[in-house]
């Protein structure tokens, strides 16, 4: 069984310009990969009306249970002003031990390491008892309509069962080992409207101000105390984002005024909860000032949580004898697709030190690359024991 060097591997997939949603043949390119491996391989290609297409794989290794699948993505945020970064970011470079590139860090390198760790575990193994599966998206960065979410409806039509999955995303805040993801917080944006009535500013009377109202709907949005945080998770949180009024003149009281504001809330809500008491305030205090409002949800994910179980505890086990650090269990930082696989299998999230995601000069350390790649090879040799 051919061996694959995760640098190499990496240093080719970063010089595929793979801005969300351009695939720019990189699943190609990986499908090639998996399929000299012995995946079996499917590109999947979903369009929606009004979001750009986008291209996924499903890969496939043997036909029995478990399946243990790897998932994550090769589509980048864009590099910005070029001329800022030391080198160009589609042709990657080593300084000072470190891999730089757009997607060195999330999470080219992560996919990278999966392969090259398959396919040490397959020189190792030439019999495994189940099935090995590979979910990499072109849509994680994006509006995540035609990414996970729809290869994950794929693979429930097909009834494809998957045992437990691990997600490369960046996880560890400051070394390799530190933190495990095994859940996230749920994400909900509100962006709503409050719809006055516009008048001179020195016959108030006359009109009705959205900007009073506005004032106070956010005021005691934000002074909602949700929660007090859970074992698992921080307390609910709201921020207010945007706030809007667009007013040419100052002698005039305004027509309508918006605002933005994003939660983050714990699995002690669902987004119909939120939904329901902000709606219960919006009602009260436009009525109150005989104003209307607009509210417009997007939600981006709800809460979930996998609890802990041996397989769970396996990984911190060989990322502990590898790292010498044992991993904290954690629930912090944005949403991952994790949100999409978790209705069809158990997971956590482990991948690289997430310093440098989305910035400019984007790297990964060379030894933590190594020791990825070692950590996803141990798991397949525990879980396949």
């Amino acid at each position: 069984m051919q061996k694959i060097n995760e640098l190499k591997l990496a240093k080719e997939l970063i010089r595929f310009p793979s801005i969300t949603p351009i695939d720019a043949g990189v699943m190609k390119f990986l499908e090639k990969k998996l399929k000299k491996l012995g995946f079996k391989t499917k590109i999947l290609e979903f369009k929606e009306k009004g979001f750009s297409p986008v291209k996924n794989l499903y890969a496939r290794l043997g036909s029995k249970s478990p399946n243990f699948m790897f998932a994550g993505h090769v589509d980048i945020v864009p590099p910005g002003n070029m001329k800022d970064w030391t080198v160009n970011p589609f042709k990657p470079s080593i300084k000072n031990g470190h891999l730089i590139g757009r997607g060195a860090n999330d999470m080219k390198s992560s996919v990278a390491a999966f392969v090259s760790a398959i396919g040490t575990f397959l020189s190792k193994n030439k019999k495994i008892n189940g099935s090995i599966s590979f979910l990499i998206t072109g849509d994680e960065e994006g509006d995540a309509v035609n990414g996970t979410k729809k290869v994950v409806e794929y693979l429930k039509k097909r009834k494809e069962k998957i045992n437990f999955c691990l997600v490369g995303e960046p996880t560890n805040p400051n070394k390799l080992g530190e933190m495990i993801k095994i859940g996230r917080r749920g994400s909900i944006t509100g962006k709503i409207k409050i719809i006055g009535e516009q008048c001179h500013v020195a016959y108030q009377h006359r009109g009705n101000n959205p900007s009073t109202t506005i004032v106070q709907i956010l005021k005691e949005i934000k002074d909602i105390k949700f929660d007090k945080g859970t074992k698992h998770f921080q307390p609910t949180n709201l921020e207010v984002t945007k706030i809007n009024i667009k007013n040419d003149a100052d002698n005039v009281i305004p027509g309508s005024a918006e605002a933005t504001f994003n939660i983050r809330f714990n699995n002690r809500h669902s987004s119909n909860s939120i939904k329901r008491r902000l709606n219960k305030i919006f009602k009260k205090i436009t009525k109150k000032n005989k104003s209307k409002f607009k509210i417009d949800y997007r939600v981006s994910g709800e809460a979930f949580l996998t609890k802990p179980n041996k397989t769970t505890f396996m990984i911190q086990n060989v990322i502990k004898k590898i790292t010498k650090l044992k991993p904290k269990l954690s629930t912090t930082g944005g949403t991952s697709d994790l949100r999409f696989i978790r209705k069809i299998s158990p997971g956590l999230e482990f991948g690289l030190v997430g310093k440098t995601m989305h910035k400019v000069d984007e790297a990964v350390s060379l030894k933590d690359l190594k020791n990825l790649t070692k950590i996803y090879e141990n798991i397949l040799q525990n879980y396949f024991k």
